[in-house]
């Protein structure tokens, strides 16, 4: 029988909770830890849709990358959007452990597994807190062609991005919101930037260093973390079933 406590040990060698950054709350968040889990369901966010799914495929344990309960829950009522979500799940008997910074800097976590996606091997991470990661093209691509490949490998509907040279070959990435990172990247030489969330004034900024950075959305460049998490939980409880969602979906739309 495996239990989730026996889930949440394995998610625990992979992103030790040690790892999370101090604003963080990474780790098990409700339910009971000792129960059988047989089906598991995993998804970028929790929101209704992915509760809903979860109980309708009778999975005992969701497994997310951005916490549910962030901050400090005062009361579990249905006035409130999360705590009306979180009195879903318990109601449900549903389980549930989120992985968030600790599995952006751990390795084979989000940051190594998007720049893989994108054509290179991590070198070493961004930034001083172990986040992000640097690599290089095993070939210089035409900026054009990376944008293309870029939105293909991740489902993007589109980039918004600011040019620096013609050709892509040392790149740096962070899922989610990075543009605060792109100094690291200028420093450490990459001449592309792949990451989310940038502001008007970073982009202005990359422009000024010549660096290319492209904002490819937060879900999107963080969203591939989950298939690849399922697949190495797969391999460690053969006799788990472990879905990715089928209902969750970024939340913002492009016209």
């Amino acid at each position: 029988m495996t239990t989730i406590r026996d889930i949440f040990k394995t998610l625990c060698g992979i992103a030790p909770l040690e790892l999370q950054m101090g604003f963080d709350n990474a780790g098990f968040q409700l339910g009971r830890i000792d129960r059988e889990a047989r089906r598991v369901l995993l998804a970028l966010d929790v929101t209704d849709a992915v509760a809903e799914e979860a109980r309708s495929d009778g999975a005992e344990l969701i497994i997310s990358h951005h916490p549910l309960i962030f901050s400090p829950l005062k009361a579990v009522t249905d006035a409130d959007p999360v705590q009306k979500r979180a009195l879903y799940l318990i109601e449900n008997g549903i389980a549930l452990i989120s992985m968030h910074t600790n599995l952006d800097v751990a390795e084979g976590g989000v940051n190594d597994v998007l720049i893989r996606l994108l054509g290179a091997e991590p070198e070493a991470p961004l930034d001083a807190d172990g986040c992000g990661r640097i690599g290089s093209l095993p070939e210089p691509m035409l900026l054009s062609a990376f944008l293309e490949r870029s939105k293909d490998i991740l489902h993007a509907p589109a980039l918004r991005y600011c040019k620096g040279e013609d050709l892509v070959s040392r790149i740096a990435v962070m899922g989610g919101s990075g543009g605060g990172s792109l100094e690291d990247a200028v420093r450490l030489g990459c001449d592309t930037y792949v990451t989310a969330d940038v502001k008007y004034h970073q982009f202005q900024r990359a422009a000024e260093c010549g660096l290319t950075l492209i904002d490819a959305d937060h879900f999107y460049t963080e969203n591939p973390i989950i298939p690849a998490l399922a697949e190495r939980l797969r391999e460690e409880f053969p006799g788990v079933e472990f879905r990715v969602s089928q209902e969750h979906r970024a939340c913002i739309r492009f016209a």
